[in-house]
């Protein structure tokens, strides 16, 4: 990593913002990377993330203790503006520094800290989720997923599902139940979170073709696997806490990801003018509407910025701002596709855009592939209606949703 791997707080964030626009001009890749899908294009992006790492760059925000930068919220929005507008290459170790590096830094062991943090920083490991189950996906403690304690190893036996990244993942970090009778009582009790090595024995990973035909997904075996206790991050059966604190990373604000919905409005304006739509004002009112929605987002990520710095509480927004961005992702793809008329529903193959200019074939097929993700995003890490009535019942105070005791 970069010797100079501090940020003084009191400097100017449009001073390292220049800092990371130069050093984002000579090392993102001149050529689009292929799809991260793809075990070439995987073994790519990951070698991407290493040099991300070796420039001080590979999580800003993260304490220099832990090999961040130490970055400020202005500092790290900064940041992740600069790495959008370069279009530099999608991130594909975001599990292991969204989800994992905050768990085990908030709940782990210091043995535990030394012992991923450096690897999952540099992208010498990738972790994945392993949440979802068949029959628990929503209703997460319905897992069923087992662990039973074997001296100083837990047997773990059971299934994950819809496992992003998990075909090329190295390590998971999972939800296993760890005292079936305590569940019966009260069914978030008896959970462990788990880190298990995907090399284990006895472990089975079967990539899952997703409905634009990529393998972003797998689903996870465990027959007998033994696991060291060692790797418990929290308590033993106490892991519904560490969980939630999991998802709220998931769900809150990332903070400069707005840039990111950003380029995909201006991706949207020049599919428009490639349409022949530049004068349509219909065309031009839906992408004066989506520009709105992302506006907006800007200016909520800068005000939770504000809020964070004078020492508010961000926890509260989490599911709002978790909801806003899936529905607004969702939104701005499906007006593409909307606009796109017929050649909306092209399956997004390089022969179904066969005669069309290069330019244009490239954002038709990418607009199929972010499209069905948009979609999926309004289901991980909780369902927009899961986020509703969240939002309606702690933030709102409104009654709860009836339940089946």
């Amino acid at each position: 990593m970069s010797a100079e791997t501090t940020i003084d707080q009191a400097g100017s964030a449009e001073g390292f913002r220049a800092e990371v626009r130069q050093w984002l001009a000579e090392n993102v890749p001149t050529e689009p990377l292929p799809p991260w899908t793809t075990r070439e294009g995987f073994d790519q992006h990951r070698r991407w993330e290493h040099t991300l790492f070796e420039g001080g760059y590979a999580a800003v925000d993260w304490p220099v203790e832990y090999g961040g930068r130490g970055a400020g919220l202005r500092h790290t929005i900064a940041f992740a503006e600069e790495y959008y507008r370069a279009r530099a290459p999608e991130r594909v170790n975001m599990g292991g520094l969204y989800l994992l590096g905050p768990v085990v830094m908030q709940y782990g062991t210091e043995e535990q800290r030394r012992r991923w943090i450096p690897d999952l920083l540099s992208c010498k490991t990738i972790w994945c989720q392993g949440f979802s189950e068949p029959g628990a996906g929503s209703d997460l403690a319905s897992l069923r997923t087992r662990a039973v304690r074997d001296g100083d190893h837990f047997v773990v036996n059971g299934q994950k599902i819809w496992t992003s990244m998990g075909g090329f993942a190295d390590w998971i970090f999972a939800l296993v139940r760890t005292d079936p009778e305590a569940a019966k009582r009260r069914k978030h009790a008896g959970i462990t979170f788990l880190c298990i090595d995907l090399r284990t024995p006895g472990v089975q990973v079967r990539p899952l073709t997703m409905v634009d035909g990529t393998k972003g997904f797998a689903e996870v075996f465990f027959t007998d696997v033994r696991v060291p206790v060692e790797n418990v991050v929290g308590e033993i059966d106490q892991g519904w806490k560490v969980a939630m604190s999991t998802l709220g990373f998931e769900r809150g604000a990332v903070f400069g990801d707005h840039a990111k919905f950003s380029n995909d409005v201006t991706a949207l304006a020049g599919l428009i003018r490639h349409r022949g739509l530049a004068q349509d004002s219909l065309a031009l009112d839906e992408l004066g509407r989506v520009l709105v929605e992302t506006e907006v987002y800007r200016a909520n990520v800068y005000r939770l910025a504000a809020l964070a710095e004078s020492g508010g509480d961000l926890d509260r927004t989490a599911s709002i701002n978790k909801l806003y961005w899936t529905e607004m992702q969702h939104d701005i793809f499906a007006t593409g596709l909307r606009l796109m008329a017929e050649d909306g529903a092209i399956v997004a193959e390089p022969s179904a855009t066969a005669g069309a200019d290069p330019v244009t074939a490239h954002a038709w097929q990418q607009w199929h592939h972010r499209y069905w993700y948009a979609r999926a995003a309004m289901i991980f890490g909780g369902t927009s209606e899961i986020q509703r009535n969240i939002i309606s019942e702690r933030v709102l105070g409104l009654p709860m949703e009836p339940r089946p005791s």
